[in-house]
């Protein structure tokens, strides 16, 4: 893929160029994006990466895999496009900030404003095939994704982890809780909420309390 890679993360790209399976990784997704329709646009695969240097990763959000419909996904975890109707698991996040701290349901769900504070929101998958689910799991994106948390967790200090459901914890397992916070709870999808296991975590305030603790600015959420 000739896509420009982050600066700011150039040591921890040039690692993973080293393995494997990153070769093998990008060979899959440049013919992915050659035959069939893929998401997020090429051009937005790194879209997490470049909106947030390491130095300046406040918190992490831990996602699945990008939205599979048109024109939703834009490369960064649980975000949408301007102007397009919130998916569900995104309108319980926004209903969960409302209960938590007050702030009303916004009229974007593009969640770039986040990224710009600081908000790594970082898909374990980063690509995937229109209408299909999972279409591009176990082709190495889970090496990288896992090796980018490790990379933060190792080389800096006072990060907030949110882990949100199953999947996202076990891929935060190892985290170093010496150096940073990790909050967990279920996924905000209706099934996981509706049993009870998304509302009411208070994650958003509990986020913005220990920055201050930490001395650094809290999220506008």
């Amino acid at each position: 893929m000739n896509i420009q890679l982050p600066a700011a993360w150039a040591p921890f790209f040039s690692a993973q160029q080293q393995q494997p399976y990153y070769e093998n990784l990008m060979s899959f997704v440049a013919e992915a994006y050659r035959l069939h329709r893929c998401f997020p646009p090429q051009e937005q695969i790194w879209a997490a990466f470049d909106a947030v240097a390491p130095a300046a990763v406040k918190v992490v959000i831990i996602g699945q895999d990008p939205y599979h419909g048109w024109g939703q996904a834009n490369g960064l975890c649980f975000s949408v496009n301007d102007g397009l109707r919130f998916p569900p698991s995104l309108v319980n996040i926004f209903k969960e900030i409302e209960q938590d701290i007050g702030e009303p349901l916004p009229i974007s769900g593009n969640l770039e404003r986040w990224a710009t504070q600081g908000v790594l929101m970082l898909n374990a998958i980063l690509t995937v095939e229109e209408g299909k689910a999972g279409s591009h799991q176990k082709q190495g994106w889970e090496l990288f994704t896992t090796a980018a948390i490790q990379y933060l967790s190792d080389n800096h200090r006072d990060i907030v982890f949110l882990l949100w459901g199953n999947y996202a914890i076990k891929k935060g397992k190892n985290i170093d809780l010496t150096k940073h916070r990790v909050l967990t709870a279920g996924h905000p999808s209706p099934l996981s909420a509706n049993r009870g296991y998304w509302f009411g975590n208070r994650h958003f305030s509990q986020v913005n309390q220990w920055l201050i603790q930490q001395g650094k600015p809290p999220i506008i959420w």
